[in-house]
């Protein structure tokens, strides 16, 4: 697994903790009056992560975003427009929520299986052998 790999995992862990914390403060702001859910853009975490890998080849190729290392990435909490009272007191709908938070942590999962699978194969390789 090639180094920018391994950032991206990192990334990826760092971003559904964020998440894991967004979705939680909406759930448990659900009865709050005038509360409006929040979100993490995800526009900036693709731009800074995936941007990074990109060559132009010809002068009329569109530029990438080479300003930021993706490890050195800061993950943006917005507020979500939506105007629709879905609880009857704010726009926090519990099923989307309770969605986004099974769908975070299999994510989260993921990234840290294959994140600690790299680790452990470095580790085995200093050793000397698989053990």
């Amino acid at each position: 697994m090639p180094g920018t790999t391994a950032k991206v995992l990192e990334n990826l862990v760092n971003y559904t903790a964020i998440k894991q914390k967004v979705i939680s403060k909406n759930i448990a702001n659900i009865t709050t009056v005038n509360y409006q859910r929040e979100d993490v853009a995800f526009k900036s975490v693709l731009e800074n992560t995936s941007g990074s890998d990109l060559k132009a080849t010809h002068p009329r190729h569109m530029g990438t975003n080479q300003a930021g290392n993706p490890s050195d990435q800061q993950f943006q909490i917005v507020k979500d427009k939506n105007t629709e009272m879905v609880s009857g007191v704010n726009n926090v709908d519990i099923d989307r929520e309770m969605a986004e938070m099974a769908e975070n942590a299999i994510q989260y999962k993921f990234a840290a299986r294959r994140l600690g699978d790299h680790y452990r194969s470095i580790q085995n390789a200093i050793k000397g052998g698989s053990r």
